[in-house]
Formats: structure tokens, sequence, C-alpha cells
């Protein structure tokens, strides 16, 4: 699901070649951006500001911010990367291509490569480097109710929102074999928990294993999630029309990078292991095979908290510009042995 947040200040796109374009203004996007201008690199963040964790009322497990709203955490993040000089651009990036790199090429393996980026409105930016940090979507199963009480009553993760619905009678929306740890983890956090399989199949050894919790198994098809007068969430409704009670649901979503306008850029992209997911394919701080291209955050790491998707962005950042460095350097040394005077 995708939800778009209020509209922010936006910087106006340069007209000279950055060092570095990042795509996505979340987390990973930001820091990266952060440690790219506090290098003195020229940067300019293009986010469509629809962050995943837009619908939650706080960002959790963050040491210093805990609880605070997604929204301010990524106020507070365009503020720091503007103090050194960033750019942050509202806009959706409709297409990322290479482009022809500077001439005379440098010597070092990869040249120094040029990438050419497009808005949705028309306007081009032209960098040397790009950070792709365009974070996930995450797939819902198709249960009528289910989709209207994400991020509130409709959870997925327990370490970002279990503290918060701790106690609560909660449901475990089954959508495969990740469900069964999905289980065990919101178990600890409440008593009353009810594990409707949807089909999904159950073993003897797990029926076993959740009836030592306490945790009931229902097999009678869900039909619907019924909501509640005050706007939460009333129950599940199976389908002979018995209602369960429940206030919460833990759902694990299928998780897919966002992976629009980037085709171009042919980025290797993985599977996780039965249907769980797809997330672009990095090595090392985040580097792909594409030249002069970084991934970070969920698009890279799909199980990435906040805290792990701002570092991944630190971490890319900073090999981004060991690699202008390289690329500087590699471009002086030309120039010298060719006579040539340069900045």
């Amino acid at each position: 699901m995708t939800v778009t947040t209020a509209a922010y200040a936006t910087d106006q796109l340069p007209g000279e070649t950055v060092d570095a374009v990042v795509i996505g203004g979340g987390a990973a996007g930001l820091n990266g951006a952060l440690m790219l201008a506090r290098s003195r690199r020229t940067v300019v963040v293009v986010d469509g500001g629809a962050p995943r964790n837009a619908p939650a009322a706080g960002v959790h497990g963050l040491l210093g911010l805990e609880g605070i709203s997604p929204g301010a955490l990524l106020e507070k993040g365009r503020e720091e990367v503007r103090r050194y000089g960033g750019l942050v651009v509202t806009g959706e990036v409709i297409a990322a291509a290479p482009a022809a790199p500077s001439a005379p090429a440098a010597p070092s393996a990869g040249g120094d490569p040029r990438f050419t980026v497009t808005l949705a409105d028309g306007r081009t930016l032209s960098a040397r480097r790009l950070l792709v940090a365009t974070g996930l979507r995450d797939v819902l199963p198709d249960v009528r109710g289910l989709a209207g009480h994400w991020g509130q009553g409709v959870v997925h993760c327990p370490y970002c929102h279990g503290w918060e619905v701790r106690d609560e009678p909660t449901g475990i929306l089954a959508v495969g074999p990740a469900s069964v740890h999905h289980a065990l983890l919101f178990r600890q956090l409440t008593d009353d928990l009810v594990y409707f399989t949807r089909g999904t199949g159950l073993d003897e050894d797990t029926r076993a294993r959740f009836a030592a919790r306490g945790i009931r198994v229902v097999d009678t098809p869900v039909s619907e999630v019924v909501s509640a007068e005050d706007g939460g969430i009333a129950g599940v409704r199976l389908s002979d029309g018995e209602l369960v009670p429940r206030r919460v649901l833990a759902v694990a979503t299928t998780m897919r990078a966002r992976t629009g306008g980037l085709d171009e850029l042919r980025l290797p992209l993985r599977d996780l292991p039965g249907g769980m997911g797809r997330h672009f394919a990095t090595g090392a701080a985040g580097a792909t095979d594409v030249p002069g291209v970084w991934v970070a955050g969920n698009a890279a790491d799909l199980s990435a908290q906040v805290g792990a998707s701002a570092a991944a962005g630190a971490l890319a950042g900073a090999r981004i510009n060991a690699d202008l460095a390289v690329a500087d350097t590699d471009a002086a040394l030309d120039a010298a042995e060719r006579g040539v005077t340069r900045a």
C-alpha cells in the first residue's frame, strides 16, 4: 500500500551536473545525502512524498528519537541535508538511465559515469552517481476490510508496533510459513492470540507448539475484517458467519522494492523464498553491478527498520564519495599528463 504525505518545501533543480542524485527521501536516502553533502558533494534528493511508514503514529526502536512521528523525522532529515548545501526536490522519477561518461574518459575501471534522471513533470537532472533509496511497498492479502486498517489495527512488525498493541486480543492472518514465526513473536506481546490458517496448512508439530503456548488455531476460512464503531477493528468474520473478536491483526506482507522509473538501469533483482518479496541485489555497502549506482534501505533490505535503513544510507553515501574521490584523482592525473590545468 502507498500513502502520500503532505507536501513540503521544494528546492530548485540545478542546471549543472551534480555529484549525486538520491532517488527517495526516506531515512536511507536522506542519510546518504547527508553524508555526501557533509563531504562537500553536490547532491539532490528527489522524493515523491509517499514513505512506507506514513500511516504509523511513531517510529520505534530508534535510539534517541523513540516515538517520533515519521513526518517529523523526515522533516528533520531534510533540514539537516539542506544545512550542508544539499537540495531536496519534490517529484516523481519516471526514468533514470546511463548517459555518456565525461570526456576524456577517466582511466579507472568504471570511468566516470553519467546518468540522466527525468521527473514526471519533464524536468531532468544530470548526475555522476545515483543512490536508489526508493523503499518498498507492502502487498496485503486480499481480505475484505483489511486494507483500511493498515498501519493502525493491522500491523506487520512486532518490533515496530508490538509495544503499542501489547495485551490486545490479536489475530495472525496467515499467508504462509513465515506466519508461524510471526505468531511466536506476537505471543510474546499478548496472551490472547488467534492464528487464522486461511488454508495455508499447519502440521501437527506446529499445532502442538501453538497449543503449548495457548495460541488458538482457526481453520475456518476468513471472510472479512469487521470494523468497530470507534473506527478500529471489531473482529474477523469467518465463512460460517462466526465473528471472532479481535482488536489487532498481524500480517506478514509481501514486500516488493519500488522499481518504478528504474528499468533502464537494469539493476538485478532477487526474490525471497516462498514469494515473500523482491528486492534489489546489492553487494558491500549497497553497490550494484551497474557502475555508479548504489541501493540502500528497504529497496535492498526488506527487513530493515528505520535505524538500519539510515545506517545503510550513510554507508552508501560514504562509498559514493570515495568512488568520486578516485574518479576526481584519475581525471586530475589524466589532465596533468596531457598538460591541462584542472581545478
